[in-house]
C-alpha cells in the first residue's frame, strides 16, 4: 500500500526527542506517587511497636499494607528505572553502549521488580 502522507507528516512527531514528552510525565507523576508511599511507609514502620522480624511480617499481612507495600516496590522500581535511562541517553554517546545500558537497566529492574513482588506475596500469604 503506497503512503499517501507528505514528507512532513512521516517526520513529525518522530524526530530527536521521539517520545520524550511521554517519558517526561510517567516520570513526574511516578515521582509524586512515590511522595506519597515513602512517606506512608516510613510513617507505618517507624510507628511498629518494636522492629523486629515477627512484627514486620504481622504488619505485611494487613491486606492494606501489602497491596500498598506492592505497590511501592513495583513503582520504585520502575522510576528508577526511567531515571537511569535518561541518564544513560544523556550521557552516553555511543549508540551500542547506549543501547545495551538501556536494555540492562529494563532487565535489572523488571527483575528486581518481580523479586520484590515474590517476596512481599510471599511473606503476605503466610509462606515465610
Amino acid at each position: 500500500m503506497k503512503d499517501l502522507r507528505s514528507p512532513l507528516a512521516k517526520a513529525k512527531g518522530l524526530g530527536a526527542s521521539g517520545d520524550a514528552s511521554h517519558h517526561f510525565w510517567v516520570q513526574r507523576v511516578s515521582a509524586l506517587a512515590m511522595i506519597g508511599l515513602v512517606i506512608w511507609i516510613c510513617f507505618s514502620i517507624a510507628f511498629l511497636p518494636e522492629a523486629n522480624y515477627a512484627t514486620v511480617v504481622a504488619w505485611l499481612q494487613s491486606p492494606l499494607n501489602g497491596i500498598i507495600t506492592l505497590l511501592f516496590v513495583i513503582l520504585s522500581f520502575y522510576h528508577a528505572q526511567l531515571g537511569l535511562q535518561v541518564i544513560i541517553e544523556d550521557y552516553v554517546s555511543s549508540h551500542s553502549k547506549r543501547l545495551f545500558g538501556i536494555l540492562f537497566i529494563k532487565f535489572l529492574s523488571y527483575f528486581m521488580m518481580a523479586a520484590g513482588v515474590y517476596a512481599v506475596i510471599k511473606i503476605t500469604l503466610g509462606g515465610h
